[in-house]
């Protein structure tokens, strides 16, 4: 089973190979240099996310990060991103490591918030958020994927 690094690393092929992919069949959809840093970073959090629930240099990492974008939000007056984020922090402490967090449903399950918050909240073009939606998933996936063959 790899460490954090590992997912990171699993992360990171999963979305480069993913936006070169996205740049060779759809050039007219290329990220760019912003937007895609940001898929990366979505895609490698989401990768670190099913072992947050386990005392680890990952979790620490995950959740330093979490911590510097909701004090963000809370500082920009985004007060329901912040809960959201804060509710979202919360969740793995509901079950016990490689219990729900390890599961086919919750790679697709817990990435959906990135998908319905922003419309139900900001009327957000649905569309608009499936690039994050696919980059948490995949990344979410490459952990997966890792754990059952290391």
């Amino acid at each position: 089973m790899p460490g954090y690094k590992g997912h990171l690393a699993g992360a990171g092929l999963v979305a480069g190979g993913a936006w070169a992919a996205l740049g060779a069949w759809l050039p007219a959809h290329d990220p760019g240099p912003l937007l895609g840093s940001v898929l990366v970073a979505v895609c490698a959090l989401a990768a670190l996310f099913p072992d947050v629930d386990t005392d680890s240099k990952g979790r620490g990492l995950f959740y330093a990060i979490l911590a510097a974008v909701d004090l963000g939000l809370l500082a920009r007056g985004q007060y329901r991103w912040a809960a959201v984020i804060g509710f979202a922090a919360m969740l793995p402490a509901l079950g016990h490591h490689r219990g729900w967090t390890h599961t086919w449903w919750a790679m697709l399950v817990v990435p959906l918030p990135i998908l319905v918050l922003p419309v139900a909240f900001y009327g957000v073009e649905p569309l608009a958020l499936v690039p994050f939606y696919a980059a948490a998933v995949l990344g979410y996936l490459s952990h997966l994927v890792l754990d059952a063959l290391l």
